[in-house]
């Protein structure tokens, strides 16, 4: 008979850990910062495939690690967020209520499965000041940090960080953010230690602006994202762009409100007055007959 090799629950738990920080090692990396105006997201990302998102009207996420993981996460934390802010107040959604629930996902997920989910996210929510914005990194086995206005995620999240952590000021303007996030991110990878320098087909850039009232989330990308690299700070504001789903168009007055099976429907019928086709027309009634079918009598 067989016997099964005996891993203790220590080693299990480290050798999931091992996995699912390597996993998230070998991406691009992410980074969050506050900024005068709002909540500065920033990826770097080549392909059209979304790191950065818009959860709730104040509330924005960011991800690394495995996409199809991240992506499964964010579309239930939008229901989630959804079903809460529909059945009691849209104030009751926060970005605390949604770390929370991303925890105890991802810690039952890393305890209860055999693979863990090789992703690291942050939920951040602009405030009504720097000083009232959050940021929360929630890692693969359900750790929540509260960090202190700026952060960094995946690849050697660790440079990145000290580069945010030298020159990140929360008063800044959006293309001094916009400069010190992109700086960052090139700060590793490059040839030999190297530094690079990242364009604007390299990043996917979005805020929450706080400025905005409903929803704050608004994607940078174009002619605007070009500008802003190059810092230029006139950039207008209608040129930054919109959230990802703009509300549905008004109706059409071209529209047509009668289905083809009804008019089918209508036009086989015949008109009040009229007989139908093919049937002789009624003969009229006697008036001296009683109109209700009985006989004159009451009978």
């Amino acid at each position: 008979m067989a016997m099964q090799f005996y891993a203790s629950p220590e080693q299990v738990q480290r050798d999931r850990s091992e996995y699912a920080r390597k996993g998230i090692a070998r991406g691009r990396s992410a980074v969050v910062l506050t900024y005068e105006g709002g909540i500065l997201l920033v990826a770097e990302n080549i392909t059209t495939l979304r790191k950065i998102s818009e959860i709730y009207d104040k509330i924005g996420f960011a991800a690394v690690g495995r996409y199809n993981e991240f992506e499964s996460l964010r579309r239930a934390g939008i229901r989630m967020a959804d079903v809460n802010g529909y059945s009691y107040d849209r104030r009751d959604v926060t970005g605390r209520f949604l770390a929370n629930a991303y925890t105890q996902t991802l810690g039952a997920i890393f305890t209860e499965t055999q693979k863990p989910y090789e992703v690291e996210i942050c939920i951040a929510q602009v405030g009504s000041s720097p000083e009232t914005d959050e940021l929360y990194r929630i890692t693969y086995d359900g750790s929540v940090m509260d960090e202190p206005g700026f952060m960094a995620m995946g690849g050697q999240a660790e440079a990145i960080s000290n580069v945010l952590r030298e020159r990140h000021d929360a008063s800044a303007e959006l293309p001094l953010a916009l400069a010190l996030a992109a700086q960052a991110l090139g700060s590793v990878g490059g040839e030999n230690g190297q530094t690079r320098k990242l364009d604007q087909k390299q990043l996917e850039v979005a805020v929450l602006d706080r400025r905005r009232k409903g929803r704050a989330f608004r994607r940078i990308q174009g002619p605007a994202l070009i500008q802003l690299l190059e810092g230029l700070k006139d950039v207008l504001d209608k040129d930054l762009g919109g959230v990802d789903a703009a509300p549905p168009p008004p109706p059409s007055v071209d529209k047509p409100t009668v289905s083809a099976a009804a008019e089918e429907d209508a036009a086989s019928k015949p008109e009040a007055g009229k007989p139908a086709a093919g049937k002789p027309e009624a003969e009229p009634a006697d008036p001296a007959e009683p109109a209700d079918g009985v006989n004159g009598d009451g009978s």
